[in-house]
């Protein structure tokens, strides 16, 4: 992997972490890690690797001068309160969601770097059987996936398309705020967990007094935002969210099994008549060794999902997108299948990725 030049045979620390950062924006990375007791490492195409080879290890007092070049007084005081922070750090060549953690060694670092222009569907190769879920007045439709599966980035293209396609008004509701958009047709809110209000949970309650349209919640990690989501979604709104899900029906499970026994049977009858659609997706590392490509699976309800999930039958659900192909649904193992036939990813990366490995085994003939 090539390294960014330096003018010494032994990389020295830099001085501030903007320094790190801009190196990793210019080398189309995904993320920096600055750690005590470690070489200054990216993750770039998926694998995280030192930027120099001959780079000194960060001292502990290394790491704590690069936290106290760019932390705010805010920031510094919930490290010291709670031995952890994250926020969106802003500069002038970009924008980062940053991490700061407090651990036995001393501190580290975390970076992701941000695309601050917002990326259309088109541009990410997103299906066009994506675009009729924006369009409907109310509704769920969940993005889930790993993290670092590009699910931030596929959310705020759906949300950039509606933005310029209806003419309403959006909130979105984010831990940090990563993309900004710019009010076009539509009247754009963004709030952000902690430096705007304490909860997605109490942000979503207060949204539903704001007259929204569309609510995009940044993650739905517990009982109460995925109750208020899918109440939301029912009483007239459009929700889109994401989850920390490999496939649709795993998201379906996750979603009712946070609910207790007694309430499952009315939220899975909620939610057979308000979700329109899940979207799971992974990045994958291309075979060339460049670049990353976007395995996705996509659920769109229709009457036989519905019943599917009104019944607790979601383990039936991939035999239901095999037969809804012609309304643009797909499985992950078929997605992974049309990479791997058209030379975008290795066989190794498509068996280990699947779901069901035996098919996978019999579609390369071995």
């Amino acid at each position: 992997m090539e390294e960014p030049e330096h003018s010494d045979d032994h990389v020295h620390t830099l001085a501030h972490v903007d320094e790190y950062l801009r190196i990793g924006q210019e080398y189309d990375c995904s993320d920096i890690h600055l750690a005590t007791n470690a070489r200054p490492s990216w993750r770039r195409f998926g694998q995280l690797q030192p930027i120099w080879e001959n780079s000194d290890y960060l001292t502990a007092e290394d790491a704590e001068r690069l936290v106290d070049s760019f932390l705010g007084e805010k920031e510094k005081r919930r490290l010291s309160e709670t031995g952890d922070v994250d926020f969106a750090y802003a500069t002038d060549f970009g924008r980062f969601r940053a991490s700061v953690v407090r651990q036995r060694l001393g501190l580290d670092m975390a970076f992701r770097i941000i695309n601050t222009s917002v990326r259309t569907m088109d541009e990410l190769g997103l299906p066009d059987t994506l675009k009729p879920l924006t369009q409907y007045q109310n509704g769920l439709v969940l993005v889930t996936g790993s993290v670092g599966s590009g699910k931030s980035t596929t959310l705020a293209a759906l949300i950039d398309y509606i933005n310029k396609e209806r003419h309403d008004h959006i909130i979105t509701l984010e831990d940090p705020i990563e993309y900004i958009f710019a009010s076009q047709n539509c009247h754009v809110n963004q709030r952000e967990v902690h430096t705007h209000t304490d909860s997605f949970a109490v942000a979503l309650r207060g949204a539903l007094r704001e007259d929204p349209d569309i609510i995009m919640v940044g993650e739905m990690r517990d009982l109460e935002t995925i109750s208020l989501a899918i109440t939301a979604a029912e009483t007239g709104h459009l929700v889109l969210g994401t989850l920390h899900t490999g496939n649709a029906a795993r998201t379906l499970d996750r979603v009712l099994d946070v609910f207790p026994n007694e309430q499952r049977e009315q939220i899975r009858i909620m939610v057979s008549e308000s979700l329109r659609g899940v979207v799971s997706q992974q990045l994958i590392p291309h075979s060339s060794g460049e670049g990353r490509v976007m395995a996705m699976e996509l659920l769109i309800n229709n009457a036989a999902v519905a019943a599917c999930i009104r019944d607790g039958n979601t383990f039936m659900l991939p035999g239901y997108m095999q037969t809804g192909k012609n309304v643009g649904m797909v499985t992950m193992d078929d997605s992974l299948k049309a990479l791997y036939n058209v030379g975008a990813i290795t066989q190794h990366e498509a068996f280990s990725r699947a779901d069901d490995k035996v098919l996978m085994k019999q579609h390369f003939g071995v």
